[in-house]
Formats: C-alpha cells, structure tokens, sequence
C-alpha cells in the first residue's frame, strides 16, 4: 500500500499531465479562431469582411460536426484500452491538423484547393478536440480525491480556456511588438499554427508518462462487449438527455463569449483588432483563474446549485448584457461586461466535466460523456458564430440575444430537474468495486 504522500504525488502528477496535453490541444483549436481576422481573405476572398468572416465560421462549424465522430471513436478507445492511449492518440492528430494549416498556400496560389484543405485540416481537428473533452473530463475526474472532484475537474476549463489564452498572448506579441498589421494578413498569422504543432510534441510527451486510472483497471478484465458500445450507451437513457440538456445552454454561452466575442468586438463595437484581443485576453484570464473556485464551492454545496445560479441568471440578463454591450463605445465598460458575462458562465463551465462523469459507469464513462456532449457542441456551440454573424448580415443581430437565452432557460429546466450528481455519483460504485 503507498503512503499518502506517495498517493497524493500520483494524483497530482496525473491531473498536471492530463490538463497541460488539454491545454495544448485547445490552444490548437482556438487558434484558428483567433486568427480568422486575419487569414480570412487568404482563403476566401471578398469584397466585403463579414462575409469572410461568416466563411471561416462556416469551416469552424463544419470541424465542430466531426467532433460527434471524434468522441465516439476516442470515447470508445479510453472505454476498451485505455484514458491514457486515447490522450495520447488524439494530441497527435490535433498536431497534425495544425502542421497542416501552418503551411497550406493561398487561395491567390493554388484556388479552391486553399480552402478545401483547411476545410480538411480542420476536419481532422475536430475529430481530435471532439475525443479529448470526454476523455479528459474522464481522466480528471477518476484520478481526483472524492472531496476534491468538483476543484480537479475543474482545470478542464482552465486549461480548455488556457489553450484560447495562450492564442490570445501570441496575436497580442505579435501585433503590438513583432509584425505589422501587413505582415500578420500576408504570412504572419501561420506561426501560432507553428507553434502549436511544436507544443503538441510536449503534450505527447506528457501523456505518454501517465499514469491509467483505478477505475479503468478495474473494469479491464470485465466483458468486451460491455465496454465503450452505443449499445451499452443506450441503456442509459436519462443520463443521456441530462448530458444533452445540460450542456446545450452553456456551450452557447461559453462559445458566444469566448471564441465569437473577439469577432464581436471588431465588428459590431467597432474595437480595433489590436483593442478586442487585448480585452478579450484579461477577460479571458480572470475567468480562467475563477473555475478553481466554483469547482471547490461544488464541493461543498453540490454540482446543482451553481447550475440553476447560470440558468437563473444567464436567461435574465444575457440579453440586457449583449444589448449594451454592443451599443457601448468604451474599452473598459466592454471589458466588464464581457466579464460579468463570462462570471454567470462559470456556474456551467467549472463543473460541467465532473458532472457528466459522475453520471455514467466506468466500462461507459468516456464515451457517455463525450459523445452526447460532441452533438450537443457540435449543434448549438459550434454554430454560434455562423449564426450569430448570419444574423447580423441580415439586420437582426439581436435575435441572436434571444437565442441564446431560449438555449439557457431550456438548460435551466434540466437543472431545475435533475439530481444533484455530487450525491449520486457513479464514481462511487468505482470506488466500492
């Protein structure tokens, strides 16, 4: 028997290595989002910026369909074979997507061929973010301590956010230091794509020295069949629609105020580009910093609580905050809008991991989790922004407003309904064997 101390080192190990290869991964993808201002016209050229703008949205959406594809292929491999060779396996693909884009010529160089491979790139990237929210949301919360659940998983979204914030940082370095506004439009948008396939060599290195979890070996010598199956999946109906329910208001949110805001700012509150990453880089910050504590506060007062707080107060004021903000010509009250928005989604994003976790058995947990949630995603998250700037070339952006507060109060009525799943964990028959 390890001592405590040996036990506790294991553990931290595990959550340090998990989270730093989801750090890697997201940064991958947000990338893309965050340089869309700028590559934009290299693949699509038109006259007018909100509609390229609305055709790199599109091929963000279209990596979010394979996201789907993504959680039940890796869902299915940490299920059979292990967290551990599923982490490993889909950082390697995220890297690969990123090599591709950082060195895909121009539409001006080779046509329509430009874009058809970012499409492809991005393809492959939403098949690998697609896998590593489940598993890794898996992975944290079977290698946390039981009190301290709601805290560890809860590093998902620092580091999910961390991955956009580290993108963030290099446009900031690059824009206000390094290249001109010329140079980042011509080439200089390709090195974050750069960067992130170097970080992505760290990240494997990382998860190839992982420890498996206790609930995964557990459950190594039971039947195969029962193991990472839609058919198994299926027998947990209610689980299911609570994972679909959940999330669907909250990653509208999450993606409206992350990914879609730095669009928002330039186009709609009319910030320079310089301006809207500078404020969505602090935001973003202080959010990230805030999930450790909701997480904790989850553990005292339960998951359910802090989920109807987002519902309540995300149908009540995401149009008032939308609205102004879009109507204010002042950096600092765009900045604590932003993040009075981003402080109601934290009731969501700190806990939703652990959450969903604590919903399915260990031979079905990977997959429980990120399947249902990749559709969910795929639907509501990866489409705000197509939707929300389709709005906006058609005179109606504030119907998105209204949108994503219908989104919330639907999600609102699964919290409402629900059990508390800090009381009903499944983790706890991993536990008791």
């Amino acid at each position: 028997m390890p001592e405590p101390d040996q036990i506790s080192k294991k553990r931290l190990k595990a959550i340090f290595g998990g989270s730093i290869g989801n750090l890697v991964e997201w940064y991958d993808w947000y990338a893309y989002s965050a340089f869309a201002l700028y590559f934009s016209a290299s693949f699509f050229p038109a006259g007018d910026k909100t509609a390229q703008l609305l055709n790199t949205a599109g091929v963000f959406a279209l990596g979010f369909l394979m996201r789907p594809i993504g959680g039940w292929m890796f869902g299915r491999i940490a299920d059979k074979v292990g967290r551990k060779q599923s982490m490993t396996l889909s950082v390697l693909l995220m890297s690969f997507g990123s090599l591709l884009i950082a060195f895909i010529p121009t539409y001006k160089d080779i046509g329509i061929v430009a874009p058809t491979v970012l499409l492809i790139a991005r393809l492959l990237q939403g098949l690998s973010v697609g896998g590593e929210y489940g598993v890794s949301a898996t992975y944290l919360s079977e290698m946390a301590s039981k009190n301290r659940r709601g805290f560890y998983s809860s590093f998902q979204y620092v580091t999910l956010i961390g991955g956009q914030l580290i993108a963030l940082g290099i446009q900031l370095i690059l824009q206000r230091w390094l290249l001109t506004e010329e140079e980042l439009h011509d080439w200089g948008w390709r090195i974050p794509f750069i960067i992130g396939a170097i970080l992505s060599l760290v990240a494997l290195y990382l998860r190839q020295s992982l420890y498996e979890t206790k609930a995964f070996e557990a459950q190594r010598n039971k039947p195969d069949e029962r193991k990472g199956t839609i058919k198994e999946l299926l027998k947990h109906p209610r689980a299911l629609l609570t994972v679909i329910g959940l999330t669907m208001g909250g990653t509208l949110a999450f993606y409206t105020y992350t990914t879609y805001m730095q669009k928002f700012l330039v186009n709609t509150v009319h910030l320079s580009k310089s301006e809207s990453t500078l404020i969505s880089f602090w935001s973003m910050l202080i959010f990230a910093l805030m999930q450790p504590a909701f997480g904790a506060l989850s553990d005292r007062i339960g998951r359910r609580p802090l989920l109807i707080g987002f519902g309540v107060l995300g149908t009540i004021f995401t149009v008032p905050l939308l609205t102004t903000l879009g109507q204010t010509t002042s950096q600092y009250q765009a900045f604590f809008l932003l993040l009075a928005g981003l402080i109601i989604v934290s009731g969501y994003t700190s806990i939703n991991a652990i959450v969903k976790a604590e919903l399915f058995p260990a031979q079905i947990r990977a997959l429980g989790v990120g399947l249902p949630y990749a559709l969910t995603v795929a639907i509501f998250g990866g489409t705000a922004e197509y939707v929300a700037l389709w709005l906006k070339g058609i005179g109606n952006e504030e119907w998105f407003y209204w949108y994503i507060t219908g989104c919330i109060f639907l999600s609102l009525i699964v919290y409402v309904g629900m059990r508390d799943t800090k009381e009903t964990s499944e983790l706890e028959k991993d536990v008791q064997g």
